[in-house]
């Protein structure tokens, strides 16, 4: 069963576009929205576990020019 996430990602200012667009095109990333509030982008990714998880936010989406810092929610209930 496969792992989904929200990934919530802080941005260099004036990078959420470039960043929700440059996220959209990584494979296990399901939507990518540049939004207003705490967070710059929010992110719904699906990974087959959580090391895969962890490698997707950390050596993927960190690498994105403009993240600053991300915080990852894990479902843990879906309907």
């Amino acid at each position: 069963m496969p792992i989904i996430a929200y990934v919530l990602v802080e941005t260099t200012p004036g990078k959420a576009k470039f960043v929700a667009e440059e996220a959209s095109k990584i494979e296990g990333v399901k939507t990518a929205h540049a939004v207003m509030g705490r967070f710059d982008v929010i992110l719904l990714v699906e990974s087959e576990d959580t090391k895969s998880l962890s490698d997707l936010v950390l050596s993927k989406i960190h690498a994105i020019d403009g993240v600053l810092k991300t915080q990852t929610a894990v479902v843990v209930m879906s309907k």
